[in-house]
């Protein structure tokens, strides 16, 4: 299993500590499904993607979706049984624990820096 460190390079602000990678069809379909909750600096990164869903998760999740240098294009809160709208610039999707944009001041427009934990 793979995972990220990412870091708002636009405020300095660390955005997650642990972010799971899902690259494969199968990791991307399953996403956070069945997962009790994310814990705050927890969070799933989806690439490709270009728009999310939170049918038949349990609690909200904040979404942001980045493009190819790591630019925050799009980003919400999506609270259980919803449906993300499609970006269609976008390379991937970081998923992290409701609350981290506010905690964090992460916008549209920041960049964010998607380091591999060793």
């Amino acid at each position: 299993m793979k995972y990220l460190r990412v870091v708002n390079l636009s405020n300095q602000r660390s955005v997650a500590e642990r972010v799971r990678v899902a690259s494969s069809l199968l990791q991307r379909t399953i996403g956070l499904l069945g997962t009790p909750s994310l814990a705050l600096g927890e969070g799933l990164w989806l690439k490709p993607c270009k728009s999310v869903h939170t049918y038949f998760m349990r609690y909200p999740i904040d979404v942001l979706f980045l493009d190819q240098s790591g630019t925050v294009l799009f980003q919400d809160t999506l609270p259980p049984w919803k449906i993300s709208p499609w970006q269609a610039r976008a390379q991937g999707v970081l998923e992290v624990s409701s609350g981290t944009l506010a905690k964090t001041q992460t916008l549209p427009g920041h960049r964010l820096a998607l380091q591999e934990i060793v």
